[in-house]
């Protein structure tokens, strides 16, 4: 049985200052206490950028207008036997309206480059964390 990548989207974003926001899990989820680059899945009849639009308003309360994401990178997993393969495509986003803050549990915080490559991760963010910051 073959089973679809499952495909998720994720912000980048800078302040002016040059530091940049991650969100922590929740202790209950997979990876739960680990820090990401926040964002979630796109839904079937979505396209990436209006789905990390949707994403970031339920998650941080915050509104982006899909035009100020600019495309980076983006890493994928191999799917184990029956968990699908899943792609992480990743945006920088400086500019949005509101305050961040986890509504769905975990925290939220701003870091510096050097301290986000010490932060402990999930894997895909580990990666996109390397690519982005070197």
């Amino acid at each position: 049985m073959k089973i679809d990548p499952l495909l998720v989207v994720a912000g980048a974003l800078q302040r002016g200052d040059g530091l940049w926001l991650m969100h922590q899990r929740p202790l209950e989820k997979h990876h739960g206490g680990l820090w990401e680059f926040p964002g979630g899945k796109v839904e079937a009849s979505e396209i990436a950028v209006k789905a990390l639009c949707r994403e970031l308003k339920e998650e941080l309360g915050i509104a982006i207008e899909a035009r100020v994401c600019e495309p980076l990178f983006f890493a994928e997993s191999v799917g184990e036997s029956a968990d699908p393969a899943i792609v992480i495509l990743l945006y920088k986003i400086e500019r949005w309206s509101g305050n961040p803050r986890a509504l769905e549990g975990g925290a939220v915080d701003w870091f510096a480059p050097d301290a986000i490559t010490g932060l402990d991760k999930p894997p895909l963010d580990s990666q996109l964390a390397k690519r982005l910051f070197g």
